[in-house]
């Protein structure tokens, strides 16, 4: 059993909901990145998903491309993350990492190095946007030979006939993104993501995760009591971007993990 799938396993005996938060690997810089990833557990984060930077983040909102842009000014590479990785496991070997991203950084290093690299500095999960089911056989499929769950995006606009070819080969869990659009660009509802999170239930025995558009305490909690758990990516990241000192940021993070887990 990996670390996610041990970690869902762990929540259920203890009828909780998983939180999940996103930060921007290297933003706003290196050591900083590193020591709000080190407190997030604490603060009550069940997984960590770990953006890579890249020069064109088409999933993205303003805030978390503002946050790429400030951490590839900071110098930061596929190999200072797959860094930051392997620091963090010194302190910590339990909790699942996702990182997430875009194939060419991944692409351009050569899939079986990266897959390699990945799984020693100790990554458990992939969420790749621009590599659709019709390419599994590219990444999907090696990552999960190697032992890393390739974890898809579900989307309001994943239809029924297109629905089970998004889920045949998706592990670890699946990713609800609530809205049309990009990150950050507007509010999920807990009565439009319901339905939803039910009709992609009814096809997998997955844990169904939902992201976008959640921002605050309350609305952590209203989305992760219609799902398995939640995700908040832009909310957290415009702390950082906002100059909060590190300790503000994680104070920020237990609210929001607070409210997923009451749910």
């Amino acid at each position: 059993m990996g670390r996610i799938e041990d970690r869902f396993e762990t929540l259920r005996t203890e009828g909780r909901k998983a939180f999940v938060s996103y930060i921007m690997a290297g933003d706003p810089d290196y050591d900083t990145a590193l020591s709000v990833m080190k407190g997030l557990p604490e603060a009550g984060v069940d997984i960590i998903e770990l953006g890579q930077p890249f020069t064109d983040p088409m999933a993205d909102g303003p805030t978390i491309q503002k946050a790429g842009q400030r951490a590839l000014a900071a110098g930061q590479t596929l190999e200072r993350t797959l860094e930051m990785v392997r620091e963090f496991r010194k302190g910590d070997d339990e909790t699942p990492i996702v990182l997430m991203g875009y194939y060419n950084p991944i692409y351009s290093r050569g899939v079986e190095r990266f897959l390699s690299d990945a799984r020693d500095a100790g990554i458990d999960g992939l969420i790749v946007v621009d590599l659709p089911p019709e390419e599994d056989d590219e990444l999907c499929i090696p990552a999960q030979r190697a032992g890393i769950d390739f974890i898809r995006l579900a989307t309001p606009t994943t239809d029924d006939k297109r629905l089970p070819k998004v889920l045949q080969n998706t592990s670890g869990f699946v990713y609800y993104v609530s809205i049309t659009g990009i990150t950050g660009a507007a509010a999920a509802e807990a009565e439009d993501v319901a339905p939803e999170v039910a009709r992609i239930k009814a096809q997998t025995d997955l844990p169904v995760i939902v992201g976008f558009g959640i921002r605050t305490p309350d609305s952590s909690a209203a989305i992760a009591g219609v799902a398995d758990g939640c995700v908040v990516g832009s909310a957290i990241v415009a702390e950082l971007a906002a100059g909060k000192p590190v300790e503000e940021v994680l104070a920020f993070v237990r609210g929001l993990a607070d409210g997923a887990h009451r749910a």
